[in-house]
């Protein structure tokens, strides 16, 4: 068995993990995965494995996933693995991170402190965290590292639209903005938003000049689909000449991308963090340089 570090994967995830290893310098292994009729879960990895182990799995649908992380990390232990690192592109159950209501989960920490007990390191994008400056702060790893899909956006946008205006759609995704308005020089504000509920919010523009521009909505996620439609919406009422779109994780849940395109959204575009047809930006050699 070589030292060189092995790179593992489940079969959906091959593209990405082949991309990731290749710019790393790693090898790479798929792990063979079945399911018994009751549900259950058969994985298999290489029967031994080097000192440095990463695992790849983005963690959209997460729940399924969290089992695997649990079977996969600890079986890798017993198979030679001295270091293990996972790559979680998207990073589920960070929104969580206080209770609200009494006894209510805080599910950050739970999921949190899991992950540290499996992992040696993580290594996320844009993870969505709110009342917590730091990642090491939610996944209380040794070597906890966030990289950001906002410059590599903001490159696609530049070719396509160089004097863009760049809109947050609320007030959370002003990090994300100012990044990507730096490396360009874009013209950039950020919306306010009131939230009633998971399909229900309330959008209020910036005070800028919306009239004949370009305005790209850059966001860090996009889920239901909501909030990118009412920003849209006004965005276009005001007299923007076209709106697009540009997210570092494409959920997508249920018919949310139905819900932007009628909103009038035109173009969408996505980091490759969670497989999309939006997909227009690959995060692998941003991914391999974080492991040196």
């Amino acid at each position: 068995m070589t030292n060189t570090p092995m790179l593992l994967h489940f079969a959906e995830d091959l593209t990405q993990a082949s991309g990731i290893a290749l710019a790393a310098g790693m090898n790479l292994a798929a792990i063979a995965r079945h399911r018994f009729p009751d549900g259950e879960l058969k994985l298999r990895l290489p029967s031994a494995l080097p000192p440095r182990v990463v695992l790849l799995r983005t963690l959209d649908n997460p729940d399924e996933k969290l089992v695997e992380l649990l079977l996969v990390a600890r079986t890798a232990r017993t198979l030679g693995a001295q270091h293990l690192t996972l790559v979680a592109p998207y990073l589920a159950y960070m929104r969580q991170d206080m209770a609200f209501q009494p006894g209510e989960v805080v599910s950050q920490k739970v999921v949190g402190q899991f992950l540290a007990d499996l992992f040696d390191a993580v290594i996320t994008v844009d993870p969505h965290l709110h009342r917590v400056a730091t990642l090491a702060e939610a996944v209380p790893v040794a070597q906890a590292t966030v990289l950001s899909g906002a410059p590599l956006l903001a490159d696609l946008i530049a070719s396509h639209l160089p004097q863009a205006l760049l809109v947050g759609p609320d007030e959370e995704s002003a990090q994300w903005i100012a990044q990507a308005a730096a490396r360009h020089g874009f013209d950039h504000a950020v919306c306010h938003k009131i939230r009633y509920g998971d399909r229900d919010v309330q959008i209020a523009l910036p005070d800028i000049r919306v009239q004949g521009r370009c305005v790209v909505l850059l966001d860090d996620v996009a889920s239901s689909g909501h909030t990118l439609a009412a920003a849209a919406r006004l965005l276009l009422s005001a007299g923007a000449a076209s709106v697009d779109v540009a997210v570092t994780h494409a959920l997508f849940a249920g018919d949310a991308l139905q819900v932007i395109k009628d909103a009038g959204v035109g173009r969408v575009w996505s980091t490759d963090c969670i497989t999309h047809p939006s997909n227009a930006v690959s995060m692998a050699e941003h991914i391999a340089r974080a492991f040196h």
